[in-house]
């Protein structure tokens, strides 16, 4: 499986940005996607995940409020919509996958529990 992330770029506090995560190649019928994020200086951190249905989907406290996920499945993507960025939403945002079974009902927020993971895409917010 590839996944390529996208959608960083500059923006302002209080604006927006749409992450993608488009995956590739060998496909699953039951996955989680994670979405984590790493700021300069600072380990790699949580910042929110969805489950295979598109249903499910769980976030840090740091972004509850401000950010959504989504899945098109028929695109293979999942996107993570930011609003209302702050300064110290800056870092660098990886996606990641893992695959499940249809059963469990459990969220992944470590990144040990990931198997594959794109490159990163870098968010950059200014004052």
């Amino acid at each position: 499986v590839q996944l390529q992330a996208s959608g960083g770029g500059l923006v302002q506090a209080g604006g927006s940005l749409r992450l993608s995560c488009a995956a590739s190649g060998r496909t699953f019928s039951y996955y989680i996607v994670g979405w984590f994020r790493q700021a300069p200086g600072k380990e790699r951190e949580f910042v929110a995940t969805i489950r295979w249905s598109g249903i499910n989907t769980d976030y840090a406290d740091s972004v509850k409020g401000r950010a959504t996920l989504s899945r098109d499945k028929g695109r293979n993507t999942v996107s993570l919509q930011m609003n209302s960025l702050k300064p110290e939403d800056t870092a660098v945002y990886y996606c990641a996958l893992k695959t499940t079974d249809y059963y469990s009902g459990r969220y992944y927020y470590r990144e040990s529990d990931y198997m594959y993971w794109g490159q990163g895409t870098q968010v950059t917010v200014s004052s």
